[in-house]
This record gives C-alpha cells, sequence and structure tokens, in this order.
C-alpha cells in the first residue's frame, strides 16, 4: 500500500509547490514522476522546473528529451514509471490507475477551485477505502500544515 499525502494548495499552483517537493525527494535518494493532464501542461512544467530558484537544479525530462532511464524525475501525461520512480507527484486532478508501484503518493489539488475539492475528496475515499495510509497537508502563510 502506497502513503499518500492529499496537499491542499491554498497560497500557490503546482509549478510554485513541486520545487520544494521534488528537492526534498531528490535529497532522499528517490526518483520521481509527475502526472500532468495534458501534453501543454507538461510542456509549461517542464519550462518552470528549469527557472525554478529553490532548488535551483531539478533534472528532469519527459518525451520530447527521452531517455526516461536518466532522468530522476519525469514528467508525463501517462500512468506510467520509465523512470522508475518510487514516489508519484499528481496535478492537474489526474489519477493514477495502479498504486502499487509507488511508495509515496504526493497529490496536489487547488483548494481554490471547488471541483478540484471535490475530486479531491472523491480520490481521499477511493484511497481510503482501498487501504493506502493518508496525510492531508494544508498550505498557509509558513508552508505546510499537517491536519488532522
Amino acid at each position: 500500500m502506497a502513503d499518500i499525502g492529499f496537499y491542499h494548495l491554498l497560497r500557490t499552483g503546482p509549478d510554485q509547490a513541486l520545487p520544494q517537493l521534488l528537492g526534498r525527494t531528490l535529497a532522499a535518494g528517490q526518483r520521481a514522476v509527475i502526472r500532468c493532464g495534458s501534453p501543454e501542461r507538461v510542456s509549461a512544467l517542464d519550462t518552470a522546473l528549469w527557472l525554478c530558484h529553490e532548488p535551483d537544479w531539478l533534472p528532469h525530462g519527459s518525451t520530447a528529451a527521452g531517455n526516461a532511464d536518466l532522468q530522476p524525475i519525469w514528467l508525463t501525461t501517462e500512468d506510467e514509471a520509465p523512470n522508475g520512480a518510487r514516489f508519484l507527484f499528481l496535478i492537474d486532478n489526474c489519477e493514477a490507475a495502479d498504486l502499487t508501484p509507488y511508495e509515496r503518493v504526493f497529490d496536489l489539488f487547488d483548494g481554490n477551485d471547488e471541483e478540484a475539492v471535490a475530486a479531491a475528496r472523491r480520490r481521499w475515499a477511493a484511497a481510503k477505502a482501498a487501504g493506502h495510509a493518508l496525510t492531508y497537508w494544508q498550505q498557509g502563510e509558513r508552508g505546510w500544515q499537517k491536519k488532522a
């Protein structure tokens, strides 16, 4: 079973929240897959990760760059982990059909969008019913706050 963290974004979007989480992932010696909602989103996130300042280096790639096995962070629209990642990041209300390959799943959703919140609640209920370990994090003025 995967450890799934739901990340309720209230102050920033995923482009600003992901770099810190990805930096911690790489520091822990892990690889990541980020599942995006569209090819255009993959392209935009690719640019955002190259331009982020903290951390200043997030090596990543997508099908546009190729060589998935060499990429510590893989950006995709597919339900895949061609880089052997054990950490999965879901943005844009994406879901994964099979969570068994992953140790940790980070489900980032826009707390200012009622549809995104409702979709996250459905994903929470499904993950709970499947027996996954769940945590809920809310973005506050001083960073992430773990909620009950």
